[in-house]
């Protein structure tokens, strides 16, 4: 025991006698308290990843190599701090207060990875928000209360002592934004970081496993240490814009009046909070590293976007930060959870191949079943109406800088209480144009089109009639002319009757036509019955379709068959359907209907059969009681086709 002691003697004077030595322990035993300081302090302009790597170099900076002392002034009165750490927090925060151009230049140099502070939550956000807009002694004066909580009287110590030359200036404009005694202190924490990987495609195509396998390891030691004197071996990766704002592509605000593609990518950067580089880098980060808050539209990728995305939205909406992006293939809405860490999150979708219509709007934020649009910058009008009250006319919508107000929401297939957008482009893209949008519970909503019955006299022209020019020539599509926008009255009246039988109303829908493709008179003067098919199309390329038929005192259409395929698209253009009806003197028919080029309807059933020529594309067959049947219809060029199913 006497021989350790007289050693500890030696060893005590050694480290008095090398006030660096000193200096270096005091600077590990205080890593995580002067790493806090310098994130705080450091100037707000950067994204997390910068502002991580700034703080670590700044208090590796702190350690001199030389040091005697002098001049280094020791714990300010009433401060019971250890005074080696005071002298290093001195030199730290005169650095923070006067940051050196080249002090960027040797920051710690993290390869392949991305480091960030895990968000907070909204108090979290705001003050980050607030922090950023302050001067580095205010910034400096904030810090020294929270993360050393010196009292106003110390810290104007410390600061007079950094060189600040009005310290209670900079201690009042910080006052409001001290936590209470109760309360949490915020949580930027640059040792407590997240790690993820840029450019890690790249990395995987031009490096061996092995040695990215070793390049990781060196980085992520690189990343806890922070080697401030040494630049990695091979080139700094260029692929850094999956967290930082500042790479955000902003577009002009008149840039759709300048361009032949007006889509998601000439929507112009809007919202209150675009500045908010905290806001921002909460979105950036969660798309950068999908998470159990990420949320995907199906056939939606959710890797993180391999270019700069623009940057569509960033605001308060409904007390909730909101921000939208694009990558020109997919939407990403990143929304800010509840202080609990609950709720939120990163929502996916994809826009490629969208246009004036298919990009109008976008689902900001839902409340309850209220929906909040982004309207496209060209929109000059909406409306909205009710998609089963065709005679209605529509409401005006409020929508102050594309933002709308409060929609009701709710499946399409609510046919009794859908709400459905009608907007109104400006001239510069359509003369009188205008369009509907239906929600289908995601990011965009599904557009509405109508394809009306062919012309009579057209549908009436069998192979026949048709000349050599005319079966040259490709077919236009289900009817005589492409669909149309669903805003005329006939329109409006089908999808009053018939929007019920849409066969896919979920998110990931991008286009939902109904075509009249048959209308039929029914047997004993009943009336007569209106048959459609719905088509949807999904942004994935996929489509399902369903036949429906309404009859005389039907309050909405009833479906007849349908699935998933190309059916009534502009692949397969042909179409027919059959129903069982109860006529009003109670007899039992079976009603089958085809489009235009049907010229002949063929029913099988049990141990009988119908085979008849349709000049009117329509067959009406009594039986005394319903059974199973097959239904063929033949084609005006002698095809054979069956109901889709």
């Amino acid at each position: 025991m006497a021989e350790r002691t007289a050693g500890a003697a030696p060893t005590a004077q050694r480290a008095a006698a090398h006030p660096v030595a000193e200096a270096e322990a005091a600077l590990v035993r205080h890593y995580r308290r002067l790493a806090r300081l310098a994130y705080l302090a450091l100037p707000a302009d950067r994204d997390r990843h910068s502002r991580v790597l700034a703080a670590h170099g700044a208090v590796q900076r702190a350690l001199p190599f030389r040091w005697s002392r002098r001049g280094e002034s020791a714990a300010p009165g009433g401060d019971p701090v250890d005074p080696v750490y005071a002298a290093l927090r001195l030199r730290l925060l005169r650095a923070a207060l006067r940051p050196h151009p080249a002090a960027r230049l040797s920051a710690p140099r993290v390869w392949g990875l991305r480091l960030f502070t895990p968000p907070g939550g909204e108090e979290d956000a705001a003050l980050d928000h607030a922090l950023a807009g302050l001067d580095a002694p205010a910034r400096a004066a904030f810090a020294l209360r929270v993360v050393d909580e010196l009292d106003a009287d110390q810290a104007a110590e410390v600061l007079r002592q950094a060189g600040v030359a009005l310290p209670a200036e900079a201690l009042a404009a910080v006052a409001d934004l001290l936590p209470g005694p109760a309360a949490e202190p915020p949580a930027f924490d640059p040792c407590a970081v997240r790690v993820q990987p840029t450019d890690l495609l790249r990395r995987r195509r031009t490096l061996t496993a092995a040695l990215a396998v070793g390049l990781l390891g060196l980085t992520t030691t690189a990343a806890v240490l922070g080697d401030a004197g040494r630049a990695p071996s091979g080139p700094e990766p260029t692929v850094r814009v999956e967290t930082d704002p500042a790479r955000l592509v902003r577009v002009a605000p008149d840039a759709w009046q300048h361009t032949a593609r007006v889509d998601f990518t000439a929507w112009p950067a809007r919202g209150d909070r675009r500045g908010d580089e905290a806001l921002l880098g909460r979105a950036l980060a969660a798309w950068a590293q999908p998470g159990p808050r990420t949320r995907a539209e199906p056939g939606t990728d959710t890797a993180p976007p391999a270019a700069p995305p623009n940057l569509l939205y960033a605001g308060t909406v409904d007390g909730t930060g909101v921000v939208l992006l694009s990558d020109g293939r997919r939407i990403a809405r990143w929304t800010d959870g509840r202080p609990d860490g609950q709720g939120g999150g990163l929502d996916l979708a994809r826009v490629d191949g969208s246009d004036p219509t298919t990009a109008g709007a976008v689902a900001l934020h839902r409340t309850g079943t209220a929906v909040r649009y982004l309207l496209a910058p060209w929109v000059d009008g909406a409306e909205t109406r009710r998609i089963d009250q065709p005679d209605a006319p529509g409401r005006p919508l409020d929508h102050p800088d594309g933002l709308s107000a409060a929609v009701p929401g709710g499946g399409l297939a609510d046919c009794q209480g859908a709400t459905v957008l009608q907007l109104r482009s400006s001239p510069v893209i359509a003369e009188k144009h205008a369009f509907l949008l239906a929600d289908v519970g995601g990011l965009v909503p599904a557009h509405l089109t109508y394809a009306p019955p062919a012309d009579r006299a057209q549908s009436d022209r069998t192979a026949a009639d048709r000349t050599p020019a005319d079966r040259a020539q490709p077919d236009r599509g289900p009817t005589d002319r492409d669909p149309r926008e669903a805003v005329a009255q006939d329109a409006l009246q089908a999808w009053a009757r018939a929007g019920c039988a849409v066969p896919d109303g979920g998110p990931g829908v991008k286009q939902v036509n109904l075509w009249a493709f048959a209308v039929q008179p029914l047997p004993q003067n009943a009336g007569s019955a209106a048959w459609f098919c719905l088509r949807t199309d999904r942004w994935t390329g996929e489509g399902s379709a369903a036949t429906a038929v309404l009859l005389p005192a039907a309050r909405g259409a009833q479906r007849t068959g349908g699935g998933p395929g190309r059916a009534c698209s502009r692949f397969e253009q042909d179409t027919v359907a059959s129903t069982w009806w109860r006529s009003p003197q109670g007899s039992e028919y079976l009603l089958a209907a085809g489009s235009r080029r049907v010229a002949r309807l063929t029913v099988r059933g049990p141990d009988w059969s119908a085979d008849r020529p349709a000049p009117d594309h329509t067959l009406a067959v009594e039986r005394s009681a319903r059974a199973a049947v097959q239904v063929e219809a033949v084609l005006d060029n002698g095809t054979r086709i069956t109901p889709p199913h």
